[in-house]
């Protein structure tokens, strides 16, 4: 369906959030209302969406996230069913909160832990959680001792800009290999905390040129929005019109294709969960443009 559409024949990786539900309720999640909300992708549901990705698009990777993943009761059966059955590259996205137990027994089956962190100590936990400060540097420490490669993600804020490379020296002493700074957009729990968003976009060339001047022992990958003039009108394709790098499916089945998707909810295609297929609901609000390349700014 979305091939006969849109011309897209491969699809590299499937970001797939499996439920809204979340042990948090950060001050900026771009969920918002929706962390209250009980949809959620079963075992068999999960497992047919990987399948048809696998077989109709090539898809090769899968990202799994929420809310909070690590929530789903049945997060190993899909993990391993996209790792031992279709042999695609498992990440997962995670706020790291006392995960230990499921972490271990995920581990031989995953290719990248990433975790979310929003900067160093008490900012970290002001944003996030009390505790998730700490209890996310045990879970990459675990991790790493596991054999599993590990991430991190944070979403530059007014009160963490200046913690980006402070968080990437104690990153880099765990063994991360990378860490992924994102763009805070006023959607969601953002849209009721303004104070959060960056009102100089000036400190955004700053942040790019103190990462560009530093000698990290990781990578640093940039959003294309953190930008004196934020990121284009328009997503490019980066492997031309016929391939794209990911989709995205939320846990209603929404499918999105476009690089401003966040907090938005026109979409194109669905998967209907009922009877296992892409169907398409056309909308003129839809965004078919495509994902935009991020900026690699320091590389191991």
């Amino acid at each position: 369906m979305i091939g006969e559409i849109t011309g897209i024949r491969k699809i590299r990786m499937l970001y797939l959030q499996l439920l809204y539900r979340c042990n948090f309720t950060c001050l900026h999640c771009f969920h918002g209302k929706r962390l209250q909300y009980a949809d959620v992708f079963t075992v068999d549901e999960a497992s047919s969406l990987l399948t048809l990705m696998r077989d109709e698009y090539g898809t090769e990777a899968v990202t799994l996230l929420g809310g909070e993943p690590f929530v789903h009761r049945d997060l190993a059966q899909v993990v391993r069913h996209a790792k031992e059955e279709l042999g695609q590259r498992v990440e997962i996205c995670t706020n790291g909160y006392r995960i230990e137990r499921r972490l271990t027994e995920i581990a031989p089956h995953l290719d990248l832990l990433r975790v979310s962190l929003e900067g160093v100590g008490s900012t970290n936990d002001g944003i996030r959680r009390q505790g998730s400060y700490q209890s996310a540097l045990n879970a990459l420490s675990l991790a790493r001792d596991l054999g599993v490669p590990t991430g991190a993600t944070m979403t530059v804020t007014s009160r963490n800009i200046d913690e980006v490379l402070p968080l990437a020296g104690i990153l880099a002493q765990l063994g991360v290999r990378q860490l992924k700074l994102h763009h805070l957009r006023p959607v969601g729990n953002a849209a009721d905390h303004p104070e959060l968003l960056v009102t100089a976009p000036a400190a955004y060339g700053r942040l790019r040129d103190a990462l560009a001047s530093a000698d990290l022992p990781l990578e640093v990958i940039v959003d294309e929005d953190l930008s004196e003039h934020g990121a284009p009108q328009v997503c490019a394709p980066s492997g031309g019109f016929r391939e794209i790098d990911r989709i995205e499916a939320d846990p209603r089945g929404a499918l999105t294709m476009s690089c401003k998707a966040v907090g938005k909810d026109s979409h194109a295609f669905w998967y209907e969960k009922s009877t296992g297929r892409i169907i398409h609901r056309p909308s003129a609000a839809d965004e078919l443009t495509l994902t935009v390349p991020d900026v690699v700014y320091a590389r191991a």
